[in-house]
């Protein structure tokens, strides 16, 4: 029976050790806090995303970085094959906007209690407040870990599952890219990602708190001959002391470029009309109300406080009588309804990034097995890698699905 060590009690680690459970394999699960799945209790606003019922290219289209490396895993265990298994733990599951994935209790406690029992009922031994020092190499090969207490631990495979440095008030606090390190694999520079979006502009803190809904949020770096976006979405956004965030600023952080400088973004606060169709109704808007003030006015166009600063963007008084206001100010009330400029100038940190982006190198990992190019007997999953994917529960999934495949792995390699 082989002896298999799981590193990392998240996501990828509680199925990276079933997995290898059910392989027949006696599994030591290693986790720095003192209960399983930390990160996973906080997704979903608690609730737990746990997946997306995108399947195939659908659900490869929004994984961002290195999606041919998911191949292997996701055929060995797909969002369906993830929602199967939950439900045969006792855990009913239910779909919502959007393809998500979330238990029908609505508590993401159902999901780590479901597997930590199965766990249990496979006989994995499940160590609490157990941090890794360092990994036990020999001859280019994983032979154990040691604990930093100094315990040495040997193991006939060691499955590193210690997510990136989101959320490190969980335990992602980046132990496993050093230890990757060390069985000789190189890291692409960890970045926050799904993370709001601080702006050059102050602006949107006089609007703090304040969601919109069914907009259209782009972006684009200047320089080029056309200004094509490589950011276009509608959906739902907010404004916040420092700038903006909510699902769309979201989804857009995990496809800026490391280096801000040149990047722009515009809010089309009007997507479903057209510039032309929006300028018939100010026209009509102005005709009607002729004898109000222009601020008034702007109240049925936008929620107030976002009207009022459209028009001092705009550099017209509120107070403006809507008939004398000129072709050239509502071409400008105009422009900014539908492309609002703002600036990035920072994603936040790591403290309020959903994921890690970057991570260990595809490169130097076998995606058939999950299996480390670089030491026999290192296996590497979930966040730890260099794959990150879109909001809506693919995430957890590509840590679901390469935990799995590392588990099953390790546990079938031939004495």
């Amino acid at each position: 029976m082989r002896n298999i060590l799981v590193i990392g009690g998240g996501a990828a680690g509680m199925l990276a050790a079933l997995f290898a459970a059910r392989g027949g394999a006696r599994v030591t699960l290693l986790e720095r806090n003192e209960k399983l799945g930390k990160k996973v209790y906080i997704t979903g606003k608690g609730r737990c995303n746990l997946t997306n019922v995108a399947e195939g290219e659908d659900f490869l289209r929004c994984v961002e970085r290195n999606r041919r490396f998911l191949y292997a895993a996701l055929a060995n265990l797909d969002s369906r094959g993830m929602m199967e298994l939950m439900e045969g733990l006792g855990v009913p599951l239910k779909v919502e906007r959007g393809g998500r994935v979330f238990p029908v209790s609505d508590r993401a406690s159902d999901v780590t209690g479901g597997l930590r029992r199965e766990l249990e009922r496979l006989g994995v031994r499940i160590r609490y407040e157990a941090r890794v020092e360092a990994l036990i190499l020999e001859e280019g090969r994983c032979a154990g870990a040691r604990l930093s207490g100094g315990e040495k631990l040997p193991a006939d495979a060691v499955i590193l599952c210690t997510g990136g440095l989101s959320y490190p008030s969980t335990g992602s606090t980046g132990d496993g890219y050093r230890l990757a390190e060390q069985a000789g694999h190189s890291v692409q520079k960890p970045l926050p990602s799904l993370v709001p979006i601080e702006t050059k502009e102050s602006w949107p803190g006089t609007l703090s708190g304040l969601s919109l809904k069914n907009v259209a949020l782009r972006a684009w770096r200047e320089g080029g001959k056309k200004r094509k976006p490589f950011f276009d979405e509608q959906g739902e956004m907010l404004f916040t002391h420092f700038g903006v965030s909510g699902p769309l600023v979201l989804t857009l952080s995990c496809k800026l470029p490391e280096e801000l400088s040149g990047v722009r973004m515009a809010i089309d606060l009007k997507p479903a009309l057209d510039a032309q169709t929006l300028d018939n109704r100010l026209l009509r808007d102005f005709r009607e109300m002729s004898r109000k003030k222009l601020g008034s006015v702007m109240d049925g166009l936008t929620p107030h406080s976002l009207g009022q600063q459209i028009l001092l963007l705009a550099k017209i008084s509120p107070e403006t009588p809507v008939n004398s206001v000129t072709a050239e100010q509502r071409a400008e009330i105009l422009r900014l309804l539908k492309e609002l400029p703002l600036t990035p100038k920072a994603t936040r940190g790591f403290d309020e990034a959903i994921v890690t982006r970057g991570g260990v190198n595809v490169r130097e990992v076998d995606p058939s097995t999950m299996e480390s190019k670089r030491a026999k007997g290192l296996y590497l999953a979930g966040e730890l890698l260099d794959v990150d994917a879109q909001t809506g529960g693919y995430n957890l999934q590509i840590a679901f699905s390469t935990g799995a495949l590392a588990g099953k792995s390790a546990a079938e390699v031939e004495e």
